[in-house]
């Protein structure tokens, strides 16, 4: 008997070696057009421990995000991150976005922005550069997935590659 479990640990060991955990560093953004609202629409999913990192760093802040101690406000901290790392150009023009808010969803915050009246039968590009998160860790992928005009396009931006861009015409 304890032959066997000498056998079982000395298989064992080796198999803990390879899993340790892989830290994966990834936002996902969706950009769609809303015809109802004529109005580009962009939902950003980042995980809450890398962007708690990000504030900790570049505000010197613990937000406590989804937790009975978040700090009280935290959505000007998000947006005022958001919009230092993230724009929205429309025909080689910068355009603004409207924070709506954000929600959680388990270890994730889901950002929501707006770019009302966008007169979208005019829009020939739009490109985005994303660089949320990509200061703090090298590993960051930001994945955007463009869906308009029923063409859709996806990139996986990092530091090194921080723009995409979508032709309508």
């Amino acid at each position: 008997m304890k032959s066997l479990k000498k056998s079982f640990l000395i298989l064992l060991v080796p198999l803990f070696a390879f899993t340790a955990v892989h830290k994966f560093y990834v936002t996902v953004t969706n950009i769609a057009y809303s015809e109802k609202e004529d109005a580009i629409q962009i939902t950003s999913r980042i995980f809450i421990d890398d962007l708690e990192k990000a504030f900790k760093e570049r505000y010197a802040i613990r937000s406590k995000m989804a937790t009975e101690n978040e700090l009280k406000d935290v959505d000007a901290y998000i947006e005022k991150y958001i919009r230092s790392k993230f724009i929205v150009t429309i025909n080689q023009k910068q355009r603004e976005y409207t924070y709506i808010g954000k929600k959680y969803d388990n270890d994730v915050v889901v950002v929501y922005l707006e770019i009302p009246k966008v007169n979208y039968p005019e829009i020939k590009s739009i490109s985005v550069t994303n660089e949320i998160l990509t200061d703090m860790f090298e590993e960051q992928q930001n994945v955007v997935h463009f869906k308009l005009s029923g063409k859709k396009k996806s990139f996986v931006l990092t530091r090194e590659n921080n723009k995409g861009m979508l032709n309508l015409d």
